[in-house]
């Protein structure tokens, strides 16, 4: 029996029927934002990871889209779509390239989502309808060089004065940093309590630089931020922003698309191995006919299945009310590293050609090695759900 691709694509990419338990809603923008991503993204994604080069000219088009903040309330520019929606969008952007769903996890998840969270009303009505449309690029400035894991021993500092707040340190693996045009710094104040700041790219003191050295994640932006004595008025400061649980709470939310966005990563690098294997000859036969060649494509299709499930029920606990961080700890812990798994096992079917930017597996298996890592390493994530299922700290 011969299958054709988009027989073998269908069948790999909802093999438990999950497509069934959407609403139309659920499955039309998620067709919405495949057919952007397979039009706009696809042709041109290696180039770009290779250049490594965001695509800029694409943010209008993402912001009319719909993919930045889309689960904010509607007054402030969002759609107000359900968990779920939100999830699908963020899977189809990542189908196209991790740096695509980076991009929209930190403007949205990230930025917009601490604004909205912990600012004032003013700063709502002023930021995020501009964000959401993708005229204010924002990033979030939490990791520093030697806090990563640890954020609360962040050396940024903030110092009151008559009418501003003076801020100073280093921020570095700021996605979208030197195309922002403001970034949610978290600093330390003079009590030694973690406060959220607005902090404009045009602040006197504040500069942003490129990290060009990366081997992953090549289409994202990634940045150092440095300020030096960068003075803001009071009114940047986020009102309701006290204490590390703020930025954490935000990364609970980034951490939720990303779960979601690893399984397009997952999708489409098997359904690409999948439809290669069937067209691949080696010995008189193509090279799907093996049975190492099957064993290996099944255990992509278990771990795919496995990320699908966990990230669907996430979101049902998410709308429901009932997820904790921890929740979403598991399944990022699970579905990045599953993902990588998935990605690796692809280039290897794919043979020599596996290590082209022709075909998708190796940059989907170079960017999941930083997913796998960013916003909570395997490691990082294991100690909260195992002080979460024992009541013991490990850190």
């Amino acid at each position: 029996m011969t299958m054709t691709e988009k027989e073998i694509t269908e069948k790999i990419e909802d093999f438990y029927h999950v497509s069934q338990l959407w609403t139309d809603e659920e499955r039309d923008v998620q067709h919405m934002v495949r057919q952007f991503v397979d039009g706009h993204v696809k042709p041109y994604v290696g180039q770009w990871w290779q250049q490594g080069e965001f695509p800029v000219s694409l943010v209008a088009e993402l912001g009319h889209l719909g993919v930045f903040g889309p689960n904010l309330p509607e007054i402030y520019g969002g759609s107000g779509v359900s968990p779920l929606v939100y999830g699908l969008m963020m899977q189809e952007l990542e189908r196209g390239d991790s740096g695509l769903r980076s991009f929209a996890s930190v403007q949205g998840a990230l930025a917009m989502y601490a604004i909205y969270r912990y600012g004032s009303e003013e700063q709502r009505q002023r930021y995020l309808p501009a964000m959401a449309r993708g005229e204010i690029i924002g990033c979030f400035g939490l990791t520093e060089p030697d806090a990563g894991s640890d954020p609360g021993s962040m050396l940024t500092h903030s110092r009151e004065e008559a009418d501003a707040y003076v801020i100073s340190g280093t921020k570095r693996w700021i996605t979208n940093g030197h195309i922002a045009d403001l970034a949610i710094v978290w600093a330390k104040d003079e009590t030694g309590t973690v406060r959220g700041f607005i902090v404009p790219a045009t602040t006197q003191g504040f500069s942003a630089r490129p990290i060009k050295t990366k081997a992953s994640m090549r289409m994202s932006v990634t940045s150092e931020l440095y300020l030096d004595g960068a003075r803001i008025g009071k009114d940047m400061r986020l009102p309701d922003a006290q204490g590390l649980g703020a930025p954490l709470s935000c990364l609970t939310q980034a951490r939720y698309g990303i779960v979601w966005g690893t399984v397009g990563a997952a999708m489409d690098a098997l359904t690409e191995c999948a439809r290669y294997a069937t067209t691949r000859t080696a010995f008189g036969q193509p090279i799907a006919s093996k049975q190492l060649v099957q064993e290996r494509l099944v255990d992509m299709q278990t771990r795919l299945v496995n990320m699908q499930l966990m990230a669907r029920q996430l979101g049902i606990l998410y709308q429901s009310g009932q997820l904790s961080y921890s929740q979403v700890s598991l399944a990022k812990r699970h579905n990045a590293r599953a993902a990588l798994e998935v990605a690796r096992m692809a280039r290897e079917l794919l043979g020599g050609n596996g290590i082209s930017t022709d075909y998708t597996a190796i940059r989907h298996m170079a960017n999941l090695e930083t997913v796998d890592t960013y916003e909570g390493t395997y490691e990082i994530h294991t100690l909260i759900v195992g002080r979460d299922l024992l009541g013991w700290s490990a850190f």
